[in-house]
């Protein structure tokens, strides 16, 4: 199941030669390139840099934080992070050809001392007891069918006190998920979470849940967006497809559907170790 996952993600093995020319074709830079450049790019979820900004703020982060990223993508919510607040985040992804092109974005912007990304597993974290000041997630669950595992992983490497964030899609009650979708092409390797069964793992993996935000109206008008700006030009963002293939915007569709009739939430979760 594992190696399912990856490959669902991993099949461009050179992602990082493959993004720095498509930055580049669109007339990026490189020796003034900022994060903000890359934001088309590495915020590869829901609602982008936005949806990143509102984790740091209820992450409380300074710049003394040490922050886990547990599945860190591109490393795009992390560089974000580092950026906004000053601190030091480590990312830990199931894919290392995400891993290897994180790190390479990091160096193009100058915060390759700050931001580290290893290839690991959610729900057996390599990391020591108390490491960390805080640690979230981005759409990284659904993938993940032993919750109760990754969610103990995290409590365990976070100090006494620290914050968790969780921002996720979640099994909506309009009915079963339409598929392909950006994270599974068919339910194999989909594995949603209800909302009620969100805070028994949650609570259930001794975090104590301080704030539950349900952002699926914003997610609607999100893929709206995007497919209204697919239909105009007849191109869809490059990067997504880059890596997801030729399917993207049919995956994009059906997200709009999903979200519509509410066959998923999206539901932001804060915790406390």
């Amino acid at each position: 199941m594992v190696d399912r996952v990856a490959s669902h993600y991993g099949e461009n093995l050179g992602l990082a030669d493959a993004i720095a020319e498509k930055l580049r074709s669109a007339g990026k830079n490189f020796d003034e390139l900022t994060t903000a450049d890359l934001g088309i790019v590495d915020e590869f979820h829901i609602r982008g840099r936005k949806a990143t900004l509102e984790l740091g703020a209820a992450m409380n982060l300074t710049a003394r934080s040490h922050v886990l990223d547990i599945g860190s993508g591109l490393g795009g919510p992390a560089r974000t992070l580092t950026e906004t607040f000053g601190c030091q985040v480590t990312g830990i992804d199931l894919t290392q050809a995400f891993c290897d092109a994180a790190n390479a974005m990091s160096d193009w912007v100058g915060l390759e001392s700050r931001v580290s990304f290893r290839q690991g597993d959610a729900t057996d974290l390599p990391f020591d007891d108390k490491t960390f000041d805080a640690a979230m997630t981005i759409h990284v669950a659904m993938n993940i069918a032993a919750k109760d595992r990754m969610y103990a992983e995290a409590r365990r490497v976070l100090k006494p006190g620290g914050i968790f964030a969780v921002y996720d899609v979640l099994q909506g009650e309009g009915g079963d998920v339409i598929y392909p979708v950006p994270w599974a092409r068919d339910p194999s390797i989909s594995h949603l979470a209800t909302t009620d069964e969100m805070k028994s793992l949650l609570t259930g993996a001794g975090l104590k849940l301080l704030d539950v935000q349900d952002s699926s109206q914003e997610s609607q008008r999100f893929f709206e967006e995007m497919t209204a700006q697919m239909a105009r030009t007849g191109v869809p963002p490059v990067i997504w497809q880059l890596f997801l293939g030729e399917d993207f915007p049919a995956m994009a569709r059906n997200q709009v559907r999903n979200v519509t009739e509410r066959r998923i939430r999206t539901v932001t979760y804060i915790c406390a170790a």
